[in-house]
């Protein structure tokens, strides 16, 4: 695919994925979602990718859905396609929570880390909350934005949001849609604050470190154990766990976890 609306580069294993509409604070577009998908699931199987940042072009991150989309709906027009298409594309069990929107993302077996550069709003803020971390910059702000809009919490936010700050901080961010700065949203456990110099490298070495300093099989299988226990009880977690354990002590990055530890070196893990 030949990316519009987004770019794409990767260093040092880390895929840095740029929202990439700066003129407009980077409003989502059906053209950027479906560029963001390709990108992100090229990243998943490539096996020189170890993690995947987010950010945004220029100052902002992302505005939320473009106003001409909100334009249109508040004139009638049936834009139910660009607010919310496929409601899933298959699968039973645990699988099926994995085929929506932004829940795809639950699933890469990576570190998907959003890099916050500016205010994030909407759509934009909901595609966060579907990361494994978020990292925003000192003094920007964020919205739900959607009660302001006459809208409903869409994009599977009103289950995530609660699961990440509890029901009573999920429930005034939504109710109210007021602007947050990046000191509350760390303050109630969103987001983490880093310092705006120096803030995208500063998010990059981190994914640098966490993905060559521990097995990028363990986090692979860990990050699917943490989303999978949001949908099972303590022993269905209890016993995948078990079985999970068995296979790493016949995984190569088992045997290089227990030979760089002897041997008191950096680790070379293979991701196998």
């Amino acid at each position: 695919m030949k990316y519009e609306q987004i770019t794409v580069a990767t260093t040092s294993h880390v895929c840095t994925v740029t929202l990439n509409r700066a003129d407009k604070l980077n409003a989502w577009t059906q053209r950027m979602e479906s560029e963001f998908r390709h990108a992100v699931e090229a990243a998943a199987v490539d096996s020189n990718v170890r993690a995947i940042v987010v950010t945004g072009a220029g100052r902002g991150f992302c505005s939320g859905a473009d106003m001409s989309i909100l334009e249109a709906g508040a004139a009638g027009v049936d834009v139910s396609g660009e607010a919310s298409p496929e409601a899933g594309t298959g699968g039973t069990g645990i699988a099926a929570n994995y085929t929506h929107r932004f829940s795809y993302l639950l699933r890469v077996p990576k570190p998907i880390i959003a890099a916050i550069n500016g205010p994030v709003a909407g759509i934009g803020l909901c595609m966060t909350m579907f990361c494994d971390f978020r990292y925003m910059a000192q003094g920007q702000k964020l919205t739900t934005a959607f009660a302001k809009r006459g809208l409903i919490a869409e994009h599977g936010i009103s289950w995530m949001l609660p699961r990440l700050v509890g029901p009573m901080n999920a429930m005034d961010l939504l109710f109210s849609a007021r602007t947050v700065m990046t000191n509350e949203a760390a303050a109630i456990g969103l987001v983490k604050e880093l310092p705006v110099d120096g803030f995208l490298t500063a998010v990059q070495d981190i994914a640098r470190d966490m993905v060559q300093l521990a097995s990028p099989r363990s986090i692979g299988v860990i990050k699917r154990q943490v989303y999978d226990s949001l949908f099972q009880n303590l022993d269905e977690a209890w016993r995948r766990a078990d079985q999970d354990m068995v296979a790493s002590f016949s995984s190569e990055d088992f045997r290089e976890g227990v030979a760089h530890f002897v041997e008191k070196r950096a680790p070379a893990f293979t991701g196998r």
